[in-house]
Order: structure tokens, then C-alpha cells, then sequence
């Protein structure tokens, strides 16, 4: 057996800037620390920090005055951050800079005078965020047949901005059939989609040519981990999303002989360490990494934690 390792895969930049704010708060405040909604969407990581003494909660209301209150990767509204600041929150904000570009250009298009459409899935913290950074109506567009019922007063004023977890590839037939409908519509360049998301979703196009099955790990409401699993599987392979090695079917196994592993952006790489090191021990199985882009992109943390370390 033959284990072929997909890159890029793991860990994006926001990820990893996020899950370090949440460390950094720790030692320099100490527990507890209170963050709202998963800081990512990963099952290890939550259950990680929450023995650390990260209390995570739905609500600002769920979290004491004057506590530290971290704000996910995904992003919040306009509302959830003045309810912050009325419970004289300690704020520190571990938003993905990438998202914050689509709050401002999502702001900017309200400025203008434009309506608003979010491409993304309803219900998602960053969708939810992001339509809660404007006064106005956001329509959110999930698929081409969301189109049909979109109207406007004016055609000429309308802009549209996506959710970051979303590739070139997830969101380019939804533009195409935007741009036919309203010709007249405003967007980003897709260069401001999120870089991760879409390299990921490459290799596991290039790991499905050389491979018979392909193991996604990351948990069940990450995005962008679902995103590979089905791409695989669009790619004629057969392919299961896992939360960690404890999660993996032998069965699913039986005369394969060259297996894909891959990790969404939120997955830590010791799972896919711990999934590798079991294969390797079962089946004796050989390692190759594919070629792929290296990522070398790094975010700052936020200057508050910086100047207090």
C-alpha cells in the first residue's frame, strides 16, 4: 500500500493565526477565556482548548462583564460587536484578514449605493457575519437557482461579494450567471478569494488522478473540508471525511492499494500524522508526498496582544 500525501493541505494562514490568539490569550490572561462560536470549525481543536479553559458561547450575553472575549475566525456582525463593547468586553478579534477585506468591501458597496449579494452558504458564521456588517437587506445566493429569484429597482446599483471558504471554482458559475442577468454588476477581482480554500481544492483534483481513495481529514461542519471530500468523490474516487484515525472503516480499504490523505484548512496536521503513523503500522504502508504549491503566507496577530506580550 502506498499512502500519497495531497499539497497544500492542513492548516491555512487564518487558521493558524486564530487558534495562536486563542494561546497567546491564555498565557497572558488566563483561563478562562471566553470565545464566541468555535474559533474553527474542528472538533480536536475546540475540545483542545476548551481543557485549557476556553469557555466557547453563543451569545455575548453568555460571557460575564468585563471578561476576554475572542471573536472566531469566521467573523461577526456589526451587532455582536457593539454588544461586546455595551458589557465592557476585553475584546481581541481573531477574524481572518480575509475576511475582514470582504466586511469592508461589503461596507464600501453599501457606501455606493449598491444592493448586496452574498455568495455563500446560509446560516455559516462567516455568512451571518458578513450580512451583519450592513444596514441593508444582503440576498445570499447558495446556488445558480437562487438567481431566479433575485430583483432589484435598480440593475445598475448592484454588487456582489463571496464567503471566503468558497473557491474560484465553487463561485464561478454562480458569477457567470450574475453577470448575464445584471451586466451592469460589480465584484472582486478573484484573486481576493480566499487562496487557501482554492489550493487545496487543487491538489485533491491532482490526488484523485493517482489514487483509488482519498481520506479528507477534518470534521463534519467545516466547509471546506466537506468541499474536498465531494470533489473527490466528483472526481470519481472514493472518499470519506474523517474527524481523526479512530473515525476510519478497515472495509473501506480491502484492495486498495494507493490511498489520498488530505486535511481541510481548520484540521491540525498531528491528525493527519496519527491517521499516517496507524497505516503505516497496519499495512506497512509507504509514504509519498505529491508536489503542489508551498504556503508561505503569515498573518499578524492583533497589535492589542502583541503590545501585551
Amino acid at each position: 500500500m502506498e499512502i500519497i500525501l495531497a499539497q497544500p493541505r492542513g492548516f491555512c494562514a487564518g487558521v493558524e493565526r486564530a487558534i495562536t490568539i486563542v494561546e497567546k490569550s491564555l498565557e497572558k490572561f488566563g483561563p478562562p477565556i471566553y470565545v464566541r462560536h468555535e474559533i474553527v470549525h474542528n472538533k480536536y481543536v475546540v475540545e483542545s482548548l476548551t481543557k485549557k479553559g476556553v469557555i466557547f458561547v453563543d451569545e455575548v450575553d453568555d460571557v460575564p462583564e468585563g471578561s476576554v472575549l475572542i471573536f472566531s475566525a469566521h467573523g461577526v456582525s456589526q451587532k455582536v460587536e457593539n454588544d461586546a463593547e455595551a458589557r465592557h468586553l476585553d475584546v481581541i478579534d481573531a477574524t481572518c484578514p480575509l475576511v475582514t477585506k470582504v466586511h469592508k468591501e461589503a461596507i464600501s458597496n453599501e457606501r455606493e449605493g449598491n444592493e448586496l449579494i452574498l455568495i455563500g452558504h446560509e446560516g455559516h458564521p462567516e455568512v451571518e457575519g458578513t450580512a451583519g456588517r450592513v444596514k441593508q437587506k444582503v440576498h445570499i445566493v447558495s446556488s445558480i437557482s437562487d438567481i431566479d429569484k433575485l430583483n432589484f429597482l435598480d440593475q445598475n446599483k448592484i454588487a456582489y461579494v463571496t464567503q471566503t471558504t468558497l473557491s474560484v471554482d465553487d463561485t464561478k458559475q454562480i458569477i457567470a450567471k450574475l453577470k448575464e442577468k445584471f451586466p451592469a454588476i460589480k465584484g472582486p477581482d478573484t484573486k481576493d478569494i480566499c487562496y487557501a480554500t482554492q489550493n487545496r481544492q487543487n491538489a485533491v483534483r491532482e490526488l484523485a488522478k493517482i489514487t483509488e481513495i482519498i481520506l479528507v481529514v477534518g470534521s463534519e461542519n467545516s466547509s471546506n473540508s466537506n468541499r474536498l471530500k465531494d470533489l473527490a468523490i466528483e472526481s470519481g474516487v472514493e472518499s470519506y471525511l474523517i474527524d481523526s484515525v479512530e473515525n476510519i472503516d478497515l472495509k473501506w480499504l480491502d484492495g486498495k492499494k494507493k490511498i489520498g490523505i488530505t486535511s481541510g484548512a481548520s484540521a491540525p496536521e498531528l491528525l493527519t500524522e496519527q491517521l499516517i503513523n496507524y497505516l503505516q503500522s497496519t499495512f506497512n504502508a509507504k509514504v509519498t508526498k505529491m508536489d503542489g504549491v508551498v504556503e508561505n503566507i503569515k498573518f499578524k496577530l492583533p497589535k492589542k496582544l502583541i503590545e501585551s506580550l
